[in-house]
């Protein structure tokens, strides 16, 4: 393991021949060339050129938040070769509105002949001291199932997830109508339009992810045209011209099926009414990309990828009927206090507006190894500080087992949910439970991270 002391004092001897540095811009061919192929679903010796161009876009783009020291490197000392990699996206995040700051480690990997040395865990080390001195109070990544549980983060956070539909299910305009809503790519003059409509749609989900002017122009004209998590946006607008929401779907079809990933109208227009001609849409662009890729089948299905809810879904019920549940995001919350300080305001309202209003009483959470103390006043939530449980098995008015409570923190899963799921999880009496229940009810999240 790095000594934390020596974290600042790069490039660090790994021994074995290996050093772990910082990544510069002229790392570019290399480091690019490296994500491809060690990222690619179909094996090394078929690189994805999305992931390259990801890659190439981080350290040469002017990106809104990313710079090209954000990579951490592990070469070979005698000849350079990249053999490990990750990095860090910082962005800002909201939680019932309350904003922090978030570090995003994505990119991670390690040559097969590498792989067992611990060389994850050490770019993790350096990855969260410099998460830690950005003020980042949350860590989150998206990944295989379990991996990153040994580097301290919990799947926690709704991620992805939607309905399809079949195209007997689009409504086919009739004989001499025209189409009443038409898609356009936006100019940068959209952008307070989008960002509007972008933050009625934030208020829906208990996290989101703040995005700025800056962001909106780099996704709008910054990325490389094979990125990765490029979007393709489509403002949508009245047959006269009048602007009424806007759609994301992503730059390449899944399968037979192109997604749209984000969707937001503004209040005055109905859903029912516009959602038709967002159908045929999906369908007419899947049809143009698969005009241009010869061995891509023809059009099979049509998706929603817009969470666990969404208006669309309720409009159109019985027109999705298959379902894909939501997978996870990994969360890292180091300072659990803090956060809690942090979103105190959230936390009092909530009690305010429930059966539970005014109280009064000390809370000890254990986490087995540590814990928190809360104490309210009133509905005023006085004291937020951490807490350790004596003896560790016994003690406290409600227990979580190590990083679960980060589940009903962020809405993931309620404290029934978790009860029923973890026998070590536990409330001493009912006061208790309806407190936990009232301070972190179940709402589902889904987050459009800086990417």
């Amino acid at each position: 393991m790095v000594a934390s002391n020596n974290l600042d004092n790069l490039p660090l001897d790994l021994g074995s021949g290996l050093r772990l540095r910082r990544s510069k811009i002229e790392d570019q061919p290399a480091l690019a060339q490296f994500n491809g192929m060690i990222h690619s679903d179909e094996g090394p010796d078929k690189p994805d050129d999305r992931l390259h161009a990801w890659t190439s876009d981080l350290l040469t783009k002017s990106h809104p938040t990313f710079k090209p020291d954000n990579f951490t490197v592990v070469e070979e000392a005698a000849t350079g070769k990249i053999i490990s990699s990750m990095n860090l996206i910082p962005q800002t995040w909201t939680y019932a509105g309350v904003s922090f700051k978030v570090g995003r480690p994505e990119l991670v990997g390690t040559l097969p002949e590498y792989r067992n040395r611990g060389l994850v865990r050490k770019q993790f080390e350096l990855i969260h001291h410099w998460s830690a001195q950005a003020g980042e109070m949350l860590q989150v990544i998206t990944g295989i199932p379990y991996y990153y549980r040994l580097f301290g983060y919990e799947m926690a956070l709704n991620l992805g997830g939607g309905r399809v539909g079949y195209p007997r299910y689009i409504p086919r305009l009739k004989d001499g109508d025209s189409e009443p809503y038409l898609l356009r790519q936006p100019t940068e003059a959209d952008i307070p339009l989008l960002s509007r409509l972008y933050q009625v749609g934030c208020q829906r989900s208990l996290v989101a992810c703040e995005w700025d002017d800056a962001l909106w122009r780099y996704e709008m004209s910054g990325k490389s045209k094979r990125n990765v998590n490029r979007s393709e946006i489509r403002l949508i607008e009245t047959a006269d011209g009048v602007p009424c929401g806007f759609i994301t779907h992503p730059i390449d079809t899944w399968d037979d099926m192109l997604v749209v990933q984000r969707y937001e109208l503004q209040p005055e227009f109905s859903w029912m009414q516009v959602t038709p001609s967002i159908l045929r849409y999906i369908e007419n662009a899947y049809q143009q990309s698969y005009k241009q890729v010869p061995e891509s089948k023809p059009f099979g299905r049509f998706g929603f990828w817009l969470g666990e809810d969404h208006p669309v879904y309720h409009v159109m019920p019985d027109s999705l009927p298959f379902t894909r549940k939501p997978y996870a995001w990994y969360l890292r919350l180091s300072d659990i206090p803090a956060f809690l300080r942090l979103v105190t305001p959230v936390l009092e309202k909530r009690l305010a507006n429930s059966p539970l209003a005014g109280y009064s009483g000390e809370v000890k959470l254990t986490f087995y190894r540590d814990g928190v103390r809360l104490k309210f006043d009133d509905g005023k939530l006085i004291v937020v500080e951490a807490w350790k449980p004596t003896p560790v098995s016994h003690s406290g008015e409600a227990a979580f087992p190590p990083h679960t409570f980060l589940q009903l923190l962020f809405g993931y899963r309620s404290i029934d949910k978790l009860k029923s799921s973890f026998p070590d999880c536990w409330t001493s009496k009912d006061e208790i439970h309806a407190l936990l229940n009232t301070l972190f009810p179940w709402q589902p999240s889904d987050v459009w991270p800086v990417s």
